[in-house]
């Protein structure tokens, strides 16, 4: 064991203590942030608008504060692009993190002097918690690689500007550089299959201990490690035990992640965004991600039917109850205020308050009343998979409208990595499943208002193929789940396995 592995483990103890303790006062550090984000919003271009002087209690935050998306942010965020300080936040944002909206085109989130500890921390202590409760600190000794963004940044209004990963990587502590992969050259290159060969090279041959990423990234890293080599991931680098994870559901990558690495690793999962770092795995024992209620952000949560309602209700951490589907709201010290990120959370405990990521609020399907979300599309068909043999690789799901005789139904895209013996019988599973999940989707199936469900196999590497014919492939970007209408449907008929 070297050096840095050695004195990693009594910092982590240290700070695993810590983030107990912050886990076990977790609603009077929700309290306390709430009044130190209106003792500086209220000095605010934004907080003056909304008569934050005024604002003592999360009550009285819910009726000066609307629930704000990004497009209706967007008149603040051009102020603060003009130059302007004291917008959102004191001062002017040290950096703007560019992520791409559906709706918004290109959105500019600000991360300020005060915001930047969130997201440079989190992933820290995640990892710390992940030493404390194991022992494992070997991997601190050896090679990292974090698959992410350009670290180049751009200026838009005087402001430092790019993905948040590559802003984080100019965070990365000194003493950790030296084993970081790969090579900031390597890193700036914009396209992805270019920079996926230069990552290889750089990394086929040393000694790799943790790999970092979105897990259909990490899956294509594997999967050209293992084309280049012939060798499993596993056997490639011995000495690889932490994957960690995040920006979309694992499970539907687990089984083929880990059969590329051919053993067992252990994983930690991230809950970050643009907006925020929400929540991380503080334990390999327990169930969920712990929430980060003290880090500068304060919670709100709406129930998932009422997110679109005019006022919905809107509950602070202490009301939040197991089981249920949330919208999360933030307001932060970053200067989001009422903003709805668009994932919905589902709490598994509320001491520690854990949870788990169900779905965006607006990847649903409802074309028919049945409002299914990702989580439940993502169950059923893992249980299918788990029960017929089949492999998963991508999927997605869109409504399919009769037009004519005939039923509507759901059209399942589904890029197979091993498709099941009987297809039939996989079809018959997935649709009951989800029907167990879902009662809005079970009454129409039996009132025969649709029809079962039908799956269209997309070609090897169709999805990838597509995301790179959208300029998507790479980064961030991942495939929505579910839509509503058929544009994602429509764009993967060139990419049908024949």
């Amino acid at each position: 064991m070297n050096l840095k592995s050695l004195l990693a483990k009594p910092f982590a103890q240290y700070i695993h203590k810590q983030i107990r303790r912050n886990s076990s006062n977790a609603l009077s550090d929700q309290d306390a942030i709430l009044k130190q984000l209106l003792k500086v919003g209220k000095g605010t271009v934004f907080g003056k608008d909304h008569l934050l002087e005024a604002v003592h209690s999360h009550e009285e935050l819910r009726q000066a504060v609307p629930i704000r998306d990004y497009e209706l942010l967007k008149p603040y965020i051009n102020q603060v692009k003009e130059g302007k300080e004291n917008v959102l936040w004191k001062g002017k944002p040290i950096y703007f993190a560019k992520t791409s909206g559906t709706t918004s085109g290109v959105k500019y989130i600000p991360i300020t002097k005060d915001s930047i500890p969130n997201h440079i921390n989190t992933a820290r202590n995640a990892l710390l918690c992940y030493m404390a409760e194991t022992g494992n600190s070997a991997f601190a000794g050896g090679k990292m690689i974090f698959l992410s963004g350009s670290p180049e940044l751009e200026r838009v209004g005087g402001i430092p500007t790019g993905r948040l990963s590559g802003i984080v990587n100019h965070h990365i502590p000194s003493y950790l550089r030296t084993n970081q992969l790969p090579s900031y050259e390597t890193n700036c290159i914009e396209d992805w299959e270019t920079k996926l060969d230069k990552i290889v090279a750089e990394t086929i041959h040393k000694d790799m201990s943790l790999i970092s990423g979105i897990p259909p990234w990490m899956q294509m890293y594997f999967d050209r490690l293992i084309e280049k080599s012939g060798k499993k991931v596993g056997e490639l680098f011995p000495n690889f035990s932490v994957m960690v994870q995040g920006g979309v559901n694992f499970e539907p990558y687990r089984a083929k992640l880990f059969e590329s690495i051919g053993r067992k690793v252990d994983s930690i999962e991230l809950f970050p965004a643009s907006e925020g770092f929400f929540a991380f795995q503080d334990s390999q024992e327990a169930e969920g991600l712990l929430l980060n209620t003290n880090s500068g952000i304060f919670f709100e949560f709406i129930p998932a039917g009422e997110i679109f309602s005019e006022n919905p209700t809107r509950l602070s951490l202490k009301d939040v109850k197991v089981g249920q589907n949330y919208a999360l709201i933030i307001n932060s010290n970053a200067g989001l205020w009422g903003y709805n990120i668009g994932d919905t959370v589902k709490f598994l405990s509320t001491e520690p308050y854990r949870l788990v990521v169900t779905g965006r609020i607006k990847h649903f399907i409802s074309a028919f009343g049945e409002h299914v979300i990702g989580e439940e599309v993502e169950a059923a068909l893992l249980k299918a998979a788990t029960a017929t043999g089949a492999s998963i690789v991508e999927f997605t799901v869109a409504p399919m409208i009769a037009q004519g005789e005939g039923k509507s139904y759901h059209e399942w895209f589904i890029e197979f990595e091993k498709e099941p013996d009987d297809m039939g019988a996989f079809i018959e599973q997935t649709d009951n499943n989800l029907r167990e999940k879902n009662v809005y989707y079970d009454d129409l199936i039996k009132g025969n208002i649709l029809q079962r469900l039908q799956i269209t196999k997309i070609r090897k590497n169709g999805f990838i193929d597509y995301m790179r014919s959208i300029g998507k492939l790479g980064g961030q970007n991942k495939v929505p789940r579910l839509s509503n209408d058929r544009i994602l449907a429509d764009g993967l008929s060139s990419f049908i396995h024949q």
